[in-house]
């Protein structure tokens, strides 16, 4: 089966991935809320182990750091005031590391996102990591696509979780996590395997 140019390469756009070192990492909603009850991803520990190494790379290269975290309110799987909304232990923030919460899918929307880049003196270049991938990661993407910065996602520190298709077919974990990477690759930003494809 053959497969069709992608709208990056048609337009032109550059496929080169971020340097890590060159860029500014957000790590999207990486809350205890997808690790255990309603909404646990497949995956969602080993790309939590990657987002660590990911993390632990980025403060070594000196890269501005942005976490992003999803505020559901009071007695929700999302709420920040709990344990289950709280940032994982492994990429929890260090002082100085701005958190930005957000309550929609695209974390520029009605955020301070944005004006954190800002103060922060980033680029144009984000590295972007996190839950859910077919949801945040994917429309954080979109998001920045369209203010003119250029994402690159990490996809093994993604995950995501089975849902219903369109007919009530239940789409595998898998087959949403290869759409959703296919869908940001399409035209909003690169997307590169592991994190090691930043540092070259």
């Amino acid at each position: 089966m053959s497969t069709s140019s992608t709208l990056r390469q048609v337009m032109g756009l550059d496929n080169t991935p971020a340097r890590l070192a060159d860029s500014t990492l957000l790590l999207i909603d990486f809350q205890n809320t997808y690790r255990t009850g309603v909404m646990a991803l497949e995956g969602a520990e080993p790309a939590l182990e990657a987002a660590g190494r990911l993390l632990a790379a980025a403060r070594a290269a000196g890269t501005r750091v942005i976490h992003i975290i999803n505020d559901g309110g009071e007695g929700t799987p999302y709420d920040i005031r709990a344990e289950i909304g709280a940032i994982s232990a492994e990429v929890a923030p260090r002082d100085g590391e701005p958190v930005v919460v957000k309550q929609f899918p695209n974390s520029f929307h009605v955020t301070e996102l944005e004006k954190t880049l800002t103060e922060l003196g980033a680029g144009r270049d984000l590295v972007l990591a996190g839950f859910m991938t077919h949801m945040c990661v994917t429309f954080t993407a979109q998001g920045a696509f369209n203010l003119g910065y250029r994402p690159t996602v990490v996809a093994e520190a993604t995950a995501t979780r089975p849902l219903p298709g369109p007919d009530g077919t239940p789409v595998p974990a898998a087959t949403l996590q290869a759409a959703s990477l296919t869908t940001i690759a399409d035209l909003f930003g690169v997307v590169v395997p592991t994190a090691a494809h930043l540092t070259a």
